[in-house]
Order: C-alpha cells, then structure tokens, then sequence
C-alpha cells in the first residue's frame, strides 16, 4: 500500500501531467501545478527539486503506459491485423479525448529538441521505442507478403510513425477525426503499394494470435 507520501508525489505528477499534455512543459508554471493540486509549494519541493524534474517525471510514466499501450494494442491473428489493430486504438484514444492535448511525446519534441537537449533525448527514447515495435510487425508481414518490401521495415515504421504524428497534430487543430483517420486509411494502402518482389502474397501464419516480440529496455534503449 502506498505511504501518504507517496500518494501525494503521484497526485501531483498526475496534475503537472494533466496541465502538460494541453499547455506543454515551458507554458507550465508551478503556480498551476500547485493550484491543480492542491498541495503546499512545500510539499511540492519536498517531492521534486523544480520543475523540470517533475517535467521529466511525468515524461517517464507517460512513456511506460504508452509502451504499455503499444504492445496490449499491437496484436492480432497476422502482423497486417496487428498493425491496424494498433491504428484502431490510437484512434480511438484520441477520439476519446476529443482531440485535445495530441501526443505529448511529439508537443515536447517540438518544444524542446533545441532548447533541452536532456529532455530532447528522454523523448527520443521513446520514439526509439515505439518505431521498433512497428518496424518488427512490418517485418513479420514482409516475410508473409503482407507488406512492401522495397523499403525496409525499419524505414517504414519511421515513416508510420511521422505520418501518425501529422494526423494527431492536424486532428487536434481541427478538433475533429477526419485527419488522422485519413491518416491511418492512406498508411494502409502505402503499406502494401508495392507487390512484394519474391512473387506476391503468401498465406498468413495459421494458428494463434500474432503478438510481436516484445523488446526489452536494453533492446530499444528505452528506460
């Protein structure tokens, strides 16, 4: 059972991530954070030295229950079912919330690849992360003749993953699903644009459910 303590630390990073994911880290002011939670600013600096570690903090849980979220989604009876399985639920997600607050990991990107070089690099990892997922479904199914395979798998996850980056972005300006969805009906037909060069389609691995391996920390350099 958690200590008081620790509950507090949690419900203060859960408001900071709340105010983070719509306003972004920069725009954040601990003045905000304190009033959302409802904590003493003592309390606050009790549990975190400034504001930029609880930046950095709420990155870290983000990451693992987006991971988390990748690979519950990233399943299905063939790699093809798996990656749209995953387009389905990021979809939906963002639908959920009415298209407010897009992707934290892209917001903080943009906000500081050129101005935090420590952050830049905590959210690197998790792009890291997420492209070798959809880079190890895609080579599963250009091994089954599902997907193109003039480009490697690896170059067409970066390319799944920036495109699913506009059409969150776009979809969030917008405020409504036509963009992203869109989006995600455009990667199914690039995915598979190209007739596979070994001759066509072969029939997909009968049996269980496809689930692709999942990496460890070490394997995608993830923390």
């Amino acid at each position: 059972m958690a200590t008081k303590g620790e509950r507090t630390r949690e419900h203060i990073l859960g408001e900071a991530s709340r105010l983070i994911q719509r306003k972004g880290i920069g725009a954040t002011s601990v003045g905000e954070i304190l009033a959302a939670s409802g904590v003493h600013k003592g309390s606050l600096y009790f549990h975190f030295q400034d504001k930029e570690e609880i930046g950095r903090e709420v990155i870290r849980q983000a990451a693992d229950r987006f991971l988390r979220f990748v690979d519950w989604s990233l399943a299905g009876a063939t790699p093809r079912d798996a990656l749209e399985n995953f387009f389905a639920a990021a979809l939906a997600y963002h639908r959920g919330t009415g298209f407010t607050g897009g992707c934290l990991f892209g917001n903080t990107a943009l906000e500081t690849s050129d101005a935090d070089p420590g952050m830049a690099a905590l959210v690197d990892e998790v792009f890291v992360a997420w492209i070798d997922r959809i880079a190890r479904v895609i080579a599963a199914g250009q091994r089954a003749g599902e997907f193109r395979d003039d480009m490697t798998a690896l170059d067409l996850a970066q390319q799944v993953v920036a495109a699913l980056e506009g059409g969150i972005m776009l979809s969030r300006l917008r405020k409504k699903a036509a963009p992203l969805d869109s989006c995600i009906e455009n990667l199914k037909i690039f995915l598979r644009s190209v007739v596979p060069a070994h001759g066509g389609r072969t029939k997909p691995r009968q049996g269980g459910k496809y689930a692709p391996h999942r990496s460890t920390r070490s394997e995608t350099g993830n923390r």
